[in-house]
């Protein structure tokens, strides 16, 4: 049995569980090093942002734009709507979770107000990058199982590949803290690791909901991209930017973005 002919469902899970592995094994770099290099995180934090950047618009908005014609409405309405959704989404998950952004004072703190510890905080706001991502990549499978042009299984494959990439940053971002917090080794690995399960579980709920649903399917792609531009925005591109060696962050963003769009182009 071929990859290809697993359901959609099946293959969102595989997907998914490979990007939470990378995840996984961003966080396993805690248990070799005492500090992270803030250098090296502004770079690979910039590779995510352009990652998310290019998958939002070659795997997710340009399929949501072509299912969107001769359905009597204009065609940006769709991917737009679909997309202030997303995003919308995504905004009110980052003013109710709680959750602390690297590199930041506990005072800081954004979300409702909570007595939660700081590591606590820190897991928190990578888990609320990974919604998204998960989301995106289990659409993109349930798309592609639906025969939608420009939906294809390989370029599915590749924003699953493309955003497992972007998740070594990740998990680094958030074990690094931890352990500069004064966890264990041990413990930070955990808890790194941890924020990336949400993946899966995103990953096939997408899948799921656009297989049942395909006249929202444009929608649906479109909210996806506007949930992981939120993140870019919101999050991604302002954590690495922090220290003020903007240029670092800046090279790994349009690395990150040409390496997606090249991914998505010879697979897709």
């Amino acid at each position: 049995m071929s990859f290809a002919t697993l359901s959609p469902l099946l293959q969102a899970l595989l997907a998914t569980t490979f990007t939470y592995l990378m995840t996984a094994a961003g966080a396993v770099s805690v248990l070799f090093m005492k500090k992270v290099n803030r250098r090296l995180l502004d770079l690979m934090l910039g590779f995510a942002g352009g990652v998310m950047i290019a998958a939002s618009f070659w795997s997710l908005l340009a399929p949501a734009l072509e299912l969107s014609k001769n359905r009597g409405l204009p065609v940006w309405f769709p991917p737009a709507a679909g997309f202030l959704a997303g995003a919308g989404f995504l905004f009110l998950l980052d003013r109710t979770l709680p959750h602390l952004h690297l590199f930041l004072p506990e005072e800081l703190a954004e979300g409702l107000k909570t007595h939660w510890r700081k590591t606590t905080l820190l897991v928190l706001a990578i888990t609320l990058h990974n919604i998204p991502e998960g989301l995106a990549v289990g659409v993109a499978f349930g798309a592609a199982s639906l025969g939608v042009p420009k939906a294809t299984l390989g370029g599915a494959l590749a924003l699953a590949l493309g955003i497992g990439l972007q998740n070594l940053p990740e998990g680094l971002a958030v074990s690094g803290p931890l352990r500069a917090a004064g966890l264990s080794r041990g413990k930070s690995f955990f808890l790194g690791q941890l924020s990336g399960l949400v993946e899966p579980v995103a990953g096939v709920l997408g899948a799921l909901a656009v297989s049942q649903m395909l006249s929202l399917l444009p929608y649906a792609l479109a909210f996806a991209a506007g949930a992981m531009i939120f993140v870019v925005a919101e999050e991604v591109i302002p954590e690495s930017q922090q220290s003020g060696k903007s240029d670092l962050a800046t090279i790994g963003l349009i690395a990150g973005f040409v390496l997606m769009m090249m991914l998505d182009v010879a697979l897709g």
